[in-house]
């Protein structure tokens, strides 16, 4: 049977994104929308209720709307906004963020696609918060840079437009309110708010999250090979998972840090390192905003959804 996909808001960057990846799907069927209707609610109002699934790549409000047209108990929905990730009846679309996640999508009518920057730290602190190793109190601060696409369509424009006068490393959200905060502190079972410094940086896309730990102020102080043993042991356990987590290595430097070796694919890569004597460690993930973080994310969460293969239509 042919599954019919509506993308509610296909002409933006994660929309655009994920219908190429399901380009020459025979399994599905991509409903679309005629460019002069874009705004028509009663047409989108149609194509939504005739969808098996609707993929929603629109604002905030723009996609509360459209999840009110859906009049039928049929439509399933995903949404790329920020609208529903902590709201208990939507499922959390992070796959591998435990080992019976994925399962929860499959089953799930409404999937909240989660947000770029929550999704690294999400995958290395959870681990360590529900091994022990850290309290859920413990006080968490994460930088991240990522490149310019994931503004949006106007960001985009603002930087090929600026060109060599671009700014090359911009942190922002310096109130510390960023709109990823309550995902990053519900699923990573924080009991508080972390410090959170996005940046943007002069290239297209790709993206590092960094999570700095001072672990001296512990009762009991982890070494880095417990902090990864308990990664590299959450991820062991996950079917299906384009989660990687590298070798425990004592390493000043290394290529694999570059925010866009992943582009363009689905991976996600963890790395742990570690100054045992200082009790220090940090804790990194490298992937690319607009597949993991983004529109490959939503495409392994229709895949789960439709019970086809989570890799159908992605690069590992």
């Amino acid at each position: 049977m042919v599954a019919k996909i509506f993308i509610d808001g296909e002409a933006g960057t994660t929309g655009l994104q994920i219908r190429e990846r399901l380009a020459g799907r025979r399994d599905l069927e991509v409903l679309s929308i005629a460019q002069d209707k874009r705004k028509d609610q009663d047409e989108r109002k149609r194509l939504l209720n005739e969808a098996d699934v609707a993929i929603l790549c629109l604002p905030d409000d723009a996609a509360k709307e459209s999840v009110s047209l859906i009049d039928n108990g049929t439509t399933r929905v995903i949404d790329a906004s920020t609208a529903y990730r902590v709201d208990p009846d939507w499922a959390y679309g992070f796959a591998e963020m435990d080992k019976n996640q994925s399962d929860v999508i499959a089953k799930a009518r409404f999937v909240s696609n989660p947000g770029c920057y929550p999704q690294g730290p999400i995958a290395t602190l959870r681990p360590l918060i529900e091994a022990g190793l850290l309290p859920d109190s413990f006080p968490i601060s994460v930088n991240a840079i990522s490149g310019y696409s994931g503004g949006g369509k106007q960001m985009i424009a603002e930087y090929e437009a600026a060109g060599d006068e671009a700014s090359e490393y911009m942190p922002y959200g310096l109130t510390f309110q960023h709109k990823h905060v309550p995902e990053m502190t519900k699923y990573t079972k924080l009991s508080g708010a972390p410090l959170f410094v996005p940046s943007v940086g002069d290239y297209a896309q790709g993206m590092v999250t960094f999570v700095p730990l001072q672990l001296g102020q512990l009762a009991k102080v982890p070494s880095g090979k417990d902090i990864h043993a308990a990664i590299a042991d959450h991820f062991a356990g996950i079917k299906d998972s384009f989660v990687q987590v590298a070798p425990y290595a004592d390493l000043a430097k290394t290529p694999e840090l570059d925010p866009e070796i992943y582009n363009n694919t689905n991976t996600m890569k963890l790395h742990v390192f570690a100054n045992d004597a200082r009790a220090q460690v940090l804790l990194v993930a490298v992937y690319d905003n607009l597949g993991k973080g983004a529109s490959g994310a939503a495409v392994q969460n229709l895949n789960l959804m439709l019970g086809v293969s989570a890799k159908e239509s992605l690069a590992a």
